[in-house]
């Protein structure tokens, strides 16, 4: 049965974890949590394609966890917190997975976080339609700062006390 389409799918590389979702990954999410006992590890990593017929998923989540393709996993149901689980079994971070999604190097990632993480520029939509909004939002401003530069600036003397010590102490 094909997905429903919402209106947050129009954003770029995000797959939101909703209800749908959950239903449709439950196999993988069901997978993803038997790696936390040490024998299931064992018993995947032995014969994955095998180890993974005990959770009825369909042929594209079959194949997007034997290729380590982590958005696909997420596209198809999975939750990023359970198939962090398949990344540590096979001994990776979850910076590594990250980085991994994003399709940066471990530091290149690590330095964008850093950084602030990555600009929402661009990222806000696949369709385009934020673009209207964003015009109307740098219009606004440059209606406000055409306003503000024609007002005469005014004098202000008030200031604002500063707290004794006592009421600092209080807090």
């Amino acid at each position: 049965m094909a997905r429903r389409q919402q209106e947050y799918d129009d954003i770029p590389g995000t797959f939101v974890f909703d209800a749908e979702r959950s239903r449709q990954g439950y196999g993988i999410n069901m997978f993803c949590m038997s790696l936390m006992k040490e024998e299931n590890r064992k018993a995947f990593k032995a014969n994955e394609a095998e180890y993974l017929k005990k959770f009825r998923l369909t042929p594209e989540q079959t194949e997007a966890v034997l290729k380590r393709d982590y958005n696909r996993m997420l596209e198809l149901g999975g939750n990023i917190y359970f198939t962090a689980k398949l990344g540590a079994t096979d001994g990776h971070s979850f910076q590594h997975l990250a980085a991994v999604m994003t399709g940066a190097s471990q530091q290149d990632y690590a330095a964008m976080m850093l950084g602030g993480g990555r600009s929402v520029e661009g990222n806000r939509s696949r369709s385009g339609k934020d673009k209207s909004a964003a015009k109307a939002k740098a219009g606004a401003k440059s209606a406000s700062k055409a306003a503000s530069a024609s007002k005469p600036k005014s004098k202000s003397k008030s200031k604002s006390k500063p707290k004794s010590k006592s009421s600092a102490k209080r807090k």
